[in-house]
C-alpha cells in the first residue's frame, strides 16, 4: 500500500484527498518505484482544476524521483535498485510507490540528488526542448523569457548563459527579477511596473527579440508579440494566467510571426528522445552549468497547501514534496 493523492472531482485545493493504495507488480513494459521526492509543476493545477478534463477518480503528480523495486518484462535500460527520475504520463506521481511506464522513466546519476531530480525532470526537459528542439536558437540570439523566478525560468537562464544565449527575463516582482538576474537573465522586467513590450524594445534597440517563451499565457500573450522581431517565433507553453483566448492568423502578418503551441509529452513520448533528452539536461547540472533551486519542501500531507501557493504564484524556483 502506498499514500496517494487522489481527486475524485475537479475543483479548488480542497478536492485533494490522501487514499490508501495498493501499488501492485509491473507488467510488461513497466516497473515499480518508490519515491523519495516528487516535484510539483503547474500542470498538476491544470489537471486539479479542470483545465484540462480528466477522468474521475484521479491521482495526480507528473514528475519524481526514487529508486526502482522492481521491472517488468523488456524493461532493459533499469533494474532493480537503480536510482531514477522521470516527468511522464499517466499522473500518479504525488504517492510514495507507484507501478508505471518505463519508457519515460531515467537512469539518475550519482551526482545528482532525489530532491534535485524530482525538481528537475519535468522543467529541465521543458527548457531543452523549449532551446533544442522547438526552435534553432544559437549564440548571440536573445529570448524573451516570462516567469523567470519559476522552476523553469530559473533553469533557463542559467542554460541560455551557458550556451551564450541573451534573455531578457520578466517576474512580477523586484525580488523575483533580481533572482533571475542572479541566475544568468541579461536584463530583468517587473511586469507589474506597466507594459513589458516598450521595455524589451528599447533593451533590443527596438529590433524586438528572435523568440518569446510564454507560460503565462492570456495576461501576456498580446505583449509578447510586440516583442517580437520580423520573423520571429511565438511559443506559448503554459497558461498560469488563464489560455489564450482564440487568436486570429491575421494577427502574425503584422511582422510574419511563427506560433506554436508545444508540449513536453510529444517530446518525450519516443523512449530515445527522452533518454536523450535526459542526458543533456544532466549533463548541464553535472557540469554545474545549471543548478536546481528548491524554495519549497512540503510533506505530502500538505499537498492542499503546497497548491495554493503555486496558483498565488507565491513560489520561487522548484516546489518539492518530501517523502
Amino acid at each position: 500500500m502506498a499514500k496517494t493523492v487522489v481527486i475524485h472531482a475537479h475543483g479548488g485545493p480542497e478536492v485533494l484527498t490522501i487514499e490508501d493504495r495498493a501499488v501492485g507488480e509491473p507488467g510488461p513494459g513497466e516497473i515499480r518505484i518508490r519515491h523519495h521526492a516528487v516535484g510539483l509543476n503547474f500542470i498538476d493545477v491544470y489537471q486539479r482544476a479542470g483545465v484540462y478534463p480528466m477522468q474521475m477518480p484521479q491521482a495526480l503528480g507528473m514528475e519524481a524521483a526514487g529508486v526502482v523495486e522492481a521491472v517488468g518484462a523488456g524493461v532493459t535500460h533499469l533494474k532493480p535498485g537503480d536510482r531514477a527520475a522521470y516527468a511522464a504520463q499517466p499522473p500518479g506521481a504525488y504517492t510514495e510507490a507507484r507501478v508505471m511506464p518505463a519508457a519515460q522513466v531515467c537512469p539518475l546519476p550519482e551526482g545528482i540528488s532525489f530532491e534535485e531530480g524530482a525538481a528537475m525532470m519535468l522543467k529541465g526537459l521543458t527548457v531543452q526542448y523549449l532551446f533544442h528542439r522547438t526552435v534553432p536558437l544559437k549564440a548571440g540570439d536573445t529570448v524573451l523569457f516570462h516567469a523567470a523566478a519559476g522552476g523553469v525560468g530559473l533553469i533557463a537562464c542559467q542554460w541560455a548563459k551557458s550556451e551564450g544565449i541573451r534573455l531578457i527575463a520578466t517576474a512580477g516582482s523586484e525580488e523575483k527579477c533580481r533572482l533571475a538576474l542572479e541566475h544568468g537573465a541579461d536584463a530583468a522586467i517587473n511586469y507589474n511596473d506597466g507594459p513589458f513590450a516598450p521595455k524589451v524594445r528599447e533593451l533590443t534597440g527596438g529590433r524586438g527579440v528572435d523568440v518569446v517563451m510564454d507560460s503565462v499565457g492570456a495576461s501576456t500573450f498580446e505583449g509578447s508579440m510586440d516583442s517580437l522581431r520580423p520573423v520571429g517565433m511565438m511559443i506559448s507553453f503554459g497558461s498560469a494566467s488563464g489560455v489564450v483566448p482564440p487568436v486570429s492568423l491575421g494577427v502574425l502578418a503584422k511582422g510574419s510571426y511563427q506560433l506554436t503551441r508545444p508540449t513536453l509529452f510529444t517530446h518525450i513520448a519516443r523512449h530515445e528522445d527522452c533518454q536523450a533528452m535526459a542526458k543533456m539536461l544532466f549533463e548541464k547540472v553535472t557540469s554545474g552549468a545549471v543548478k536546481i533551486r528548491i524554495d519549497q519542501r512540503y510533506a505530502l500531507e500538505d499537498i492542499a497547501g503546497a497548491h495554493r501557493s503555486l496558483e498565488a504564484r507565491a513560489t520561487t524556483g522548484a516546489t518539492i514534496l518530501t517523502l
